[in-house]
């Protein structure tokens, strides 16, 4: 055991833990969803640093930090948010495909490819979906982290350099660290004044409340691509890797509810486009079908893009769905009423 003091109260922890551990084992309240307890600690992976504390007086992630004899720590909430927010963020790349938020008609057909969108990828994930396309910087905490303005910074400079108008943020899952995310949009706006420049989130909406999307859309975002991953909650555990099905009937809910809310307020005001995922070992063509009615009746013109999932990460036994098989999904989502369905393919994207 070693001492430690917590929000001027001296306390004995174990040794060798984290200090996300060492809260925990003192009564303090760890959460899986934002505002529910006094750490929210969504990705435990040290990349989005959400569940940060002031360490020695520094910002440091409480999921990957070690307790030390001595350490001086300050959960406060007033008194972290006096600090700069900071997260991991990389991979700024041009990007030719875009996201589920990209519009389908500046999205290239056939092998035409060329830049459509800058893009940065953020570090860390509330899920743990064995299929897991972007795993090396989902699951990774290697990177020096960033503040909200030094990212915004580095987007603009990557916009410039491919001429492009859209700016994109993905992940992992870039809305776990909530004021980082309001932060960097803002500041991405105030550099890209322009009436062209387009503002993008792809989420997998898990924990995208009503404020949150209207802070979003405040701040700055223009286009956004929730990402469902299922209708029936085994789906969404299969795809999701999650084993606490509280917190998955939970997370699918509020996904649900993000969308509608998205579509009810913001429809014709910011671009939307809904990601549905589809694999036969993950997801019946019956579910897609009920997915594809429960969007219909929200709105019929709205953007739906189909993910082919491909053997990724811990899912290499699964084979990527041909062609003929997107074709399929295309034609059952179109037969539930939407007017605006698009599949990714292993021969790129075919549209309406």
């Amino acid at each position: 055991m070693i001492r430690v003091k917590v929000d001027s109260d001296s306390a004995e922890v174990p040794e060798c833990v984290t200090v996300l551990d060492a809260l925990e084992s003192l009564g303090y309240v760890i959460s899986r969803f934002p505002r529910e307890g006094d750490v929210f600690a969504p990705c435990r992976l040290g990349g989005c640093w959400a569940c940060a504390v002031i360490i020695d007086g520094e910002l440091k992630p409480s999921c990957t930090t070690t307790v030390r004899d001595g350490m001086k720590i300050q959960t406060v909430k007033h008194e972290v948010a006096k600090h700069t927010p900071l997260r991991l963020v990389s991979g700024f790349q041009g990007h030719s495909v875009g996201g589920v938020g990209t519009p389908y008609w500046i999205k290239p057909r056939g092998w035409n490819y060329r830049y459509i969108e800058a893009a940065c990828f953020a570090h860390g994930c509330i899920l743990r979906c064995p299929t897991c396309q972007n795993w090396e910087i989902t699951y990774s905490s290697a990177e020096e982290p960033l503040t909200p303005s030094q990212a915004a910074r580095t987007m603009t400079r990557q916009r410039r350099a491919y001429a492009v108008d859209r700016m994109a943020i993905s992940g992992g899952e870039c809305t776990l660290n909530r004021r980082w995310l309001i932060d960097y949009l803002k500041e991405l706006r105030r550099l890209n004044t322009d009436e062209a420049a387009r503002f993008h989130v792809d989420t997998n909406a898990v924990i995208l409340t009503r404020d949150y999307i209207d802070d979003l859309v405040r701040a700055g975002m223009t286009d956004i691509g929730p990402d469902v991953k299922g209708l029936d909650i085994d789906t969404f555990v299969r795809i999701s890797g999650l084993k606490d099905e509280e917190l998955a009937n939970k997370f699918l809910e509020t996904e649900w509810n993000a969308v509608k809310y998205l579509l009810d307020q913001y429809w014709g005001k910011i671009f939307i486009g809904i990601g549905v995922p589809y694999n036969p070992k993950l997801i019946s063509l019956e579910e897609v079908q009920r997915i594809g009615e429960r969007i219909a009746d929200m709105e019929t013109t709205v953007q739906v893009c189909v993910l082919d999932y491909r053997p990724e990460f811990r899912r290499q036994d699964i084979a990527r769905p041909a062609f003929d098989e997107m074709v399929q999904v295309k034609k059952v989502l179109e037969g539930t009423g939407l007017k605006c369905v698009i599949c990714q393919t292993e021969q790129g994207h075919i549209g309406p």
